[in-house]
């Protein structure tokens, strides 16, 4: 038969087994998360800039980089400069003919990387322009990342002469766009 004392030492121990096992869940719990920040937070613009057009299509190019420890993807971009504008791609077509057309999967900059968007390769495709962009013109962009967060960048207008691509599925070549070749800006090629 228990006592009154045998009893209360029971209760005592139970008690302080009760809290110490509420105590580590509590701790548990209460342990930083440590999930990654967002893309847009981990992705910074380089030497950006957009080509100067007076009406139709324009391009936006510079360095993307990943400054985080997770890799992102571009899934979309935005600009008010363009009522419409995709990520694309150069690549060579059956006939040897450089060609651009939409990345459709978006753009992914590996953690620590980055990504070139130049002329002859990836860059943002300005479709229908709003406005004509001249030389010395600011140019604000969007880019949505797969985790839906965003990053806004704003680069300058600048003259460019190239050689022509046509862009995918493009027949009459209405959508031509002077996008490869050397050029000179500021005392260096790009």
């Amino acid at each position: 038969m228990y006592t009154c004392t045998t009893q209360n030492s029971l209760l005592a121990l139970t008690a302080v087994a009760l809290v110490a096992l509420t105590g580590c869940s509590t701790a548990a719990s209460n342990a930083p998360e440590t999930s990654a920040p967002p893309a847009g937070e981990a992705v910074v613009m380089e030497d950006g800039w957009v080509k100067a057009a007076d009406s139709g299509m324009s391009a936006a190019f510079g360095e993307l980089e990943n400054t985080g420890s997770d890799d992102v993807t571009i899934v979309s971009a935005s600009t008010e400069a363009s009522s419409a504008l995709e990520l694309h791609e150069t690549i060579e077509n059956e006939a040897g003919e450089m060609i651009m057309r939409e990345k459709t999967d978006g753009f992914t900059i590996e953690a620590g990387d980055s990504l070139s968007l130049e002329p002859g390769g990836n860059h943002l495709m300005l479709m229908d322009l709003t406005d004509p962009i001249a030389a010395g013109d600011e140019i604000t962009f969007t880019l949505t990342f797969s985790d839906e967060s965003t990053y806004e960048f704003t680069v300058p207008a600048k003259d460019y002469a190239g050689a022509n691509e046509n862009y995918e599925g493009d027949d009459a070549g209405e959508h031509d766009m002077e996008m490869s070749g050397d050029m000179e800006m500021g005392g260096h090629s790009e």
